[in-house]
């Protein structure tokens, strides 16, 4: 039967030991059910900090949140003296994990903080305080303790603009912020002692990774060199004793677009979504599948939003290159499942794909051009006017919704040509 770490001894919170030179001093919260509105936490969530014990001082890795901070002042000196701390880093500056940070440095003045280079213009504003130094660093700086360093390594957006990474060479442990966290609260602490987090890794991952996948991706290029590493200690969550490097590829594999394995490298993909009270919209929507399947190298896919739910849609659309929704308008608006998908779409990176949107109406057909503001919005290029259709198409216009579905498709493969822009059209 495993033992259980000592974390309070005769009502007193105590540092757990996870090396001759490292102890967590972190906080345990198990009564939290909600993390910054968007993510749920069924059983609470932890504040990991850390001190690491070289032969010329003390470093401090992160703090925890404030109203936890008493926990972490006994746990911090249960293994250390203030006069002993040479060093603060933040890996983050969210207030879960600087809310200890003004008290810590009253406590110790002579301490030296360390911060990312993108997090000076933050920590003022976060902390409403002007009397902190502190020491900017960038990817390769590093700090001594004596017989141990610590070497930072800047990883933008996972999930703010300032987070970074720290690593400790001489114990192959790296201090991983929010990077491989989750909220899960659990006395035992390690994971190989804990209960199931699997889910909640991967819901963490979800939420608060997906929509940078492209900084996740940076980040691994500078972590997989390290390996492999013996510890990963993140700011939430289980601490990452046991097989680490596991955690490491799967970020890998879930930062990967899904499509790289399906299609060639000179394929586009494009998916019509539409939605249709009456069949017009979608009879627009065949007409524009038809055209765009015309382009070669364009795979075109097109769904019906009231047969899915909206989970899997999200996961296609993270790995096109261009998507099309077709909104009816209906007293005055695009319906509601069109905007379901949309509101959906704020955890994957959109930024620069192809975007396009068409629908029939009754009376004024707003929701098209609702649609477009929406998109560009969330950073999509839409460079061809969507199509408004009033009622039940035309044979005519029929022909116009499969040309815009060709010239999507045209535009998606840099083969459309630039169109003169007639100034009566803009009277």
């Amino acid at each position: 039967m495993s033992k259980l770490p000592l974390l309070i001894l005769n009502g007193i919170p105590q540092a757990v030991a996870l090396s001759k030179r490292v102890h967590w001093i972190g906080a345990l919260d198990p009564s939290l059910r909600t993390f910054d509105i968007i993510l749920k936490t069924a059983n609470g969530t932890t504040y990991n900090a850390y001190v690491v014990r070289g032969s010329e001082g003390v470093a401090i890795i992160d703090t925890v949140k404030e109203g936890y901070a008493n926990d972490f002042f006994a746990r911090l000196e249960s293994v250390a003296r203030y006069d002993e701390i040479k060093v603060i880093v933040l890996n983050h500056l969210e207030p879960d994990h600087t809310g200890a940070l003004p008290e810590l440095m009253r406590r110790a003045p002579q301490a030296q903080l360390y911060i990312s280079q993108k997090a000076q213009s933050m920590l003022k504003a976060l902390l409403k305080q002007d009397a902190f130094s502190f020491i900017p660093v960038v990817t390769g700086d590093t700090v001594s303790l004596g017989d141990c360093s610590l070497a930072f390594f800047h990883t933008p957006y996972l999930h703010w603009p300032d987070t970074q990474c720290t690593y400790l060479p001489e114990e192959k442990t790296l201090f991983s912020g929010d990077v491989f966290g989750c909220h899960f609260c659990d006395v035992r602490l390690f994971n190989d002692e804990v209960g199931d987090f699997r889910f909640t890794f991967e819901y963490y991952y979800a939420h608060i990774m997906r929509p940078f996948k492209e900084y996740v991706n940076r980040a691994l290029d500078l972590i997989e060199p390290l390996l492999p590493l013996d510890t990963i200690l993140p700011a939430h969550g289980p601490l990452l004793r046991d097989q680490p490097q596991r955690y490491v590829q799967r970020y890998r594999e879930l930062s990967r677009a899904a499509l790289q394995t399906e299609i060639s490298t000179d394929e586009k993909t494009l998916l019509i979504f539409y939605i249709s009270s009456y069949g017009n919209t979608r009879r627009m929507a065949e007409a524009i599948y038809e055209g765009a399947m015309a382009v070669e190298r364009v795979r075109v896919s097109l769904y019906d939003l009231e047969g899915s739910e909206i989970a899997p849609f999200v996961d296609l659309i993270e790995g096109a290159d261009g998507i099309v929704f077709g909104a009816p308008t209906i007293n005055g608006d695009a319906v509601k499942p069109v905007w379901d998908l949309l509101s959906s779409l704020a955890v994957i990176n959109l930024k620069s794909k192809l975007g396009g949107v068409f629908g029939s109406y009754g009376w004024t057909g707003e929701g098209v051009k609702m649609v477009e503001d929406r998109l560009r919005g969330l950073k999509l290029r839409v460079p061809i006017p969507g199509i408004r259709i009033k009622l039940i198409p035309t044979e005519e216009e029929i022909l116009s919704c499969r040309e815009f579905g060709h010239e999507l498709a045209q535009e998606l493969m840099g083969l459309r040509q630039s169109k003169v822009i007639d100034m009566a059209d803009l009277a």
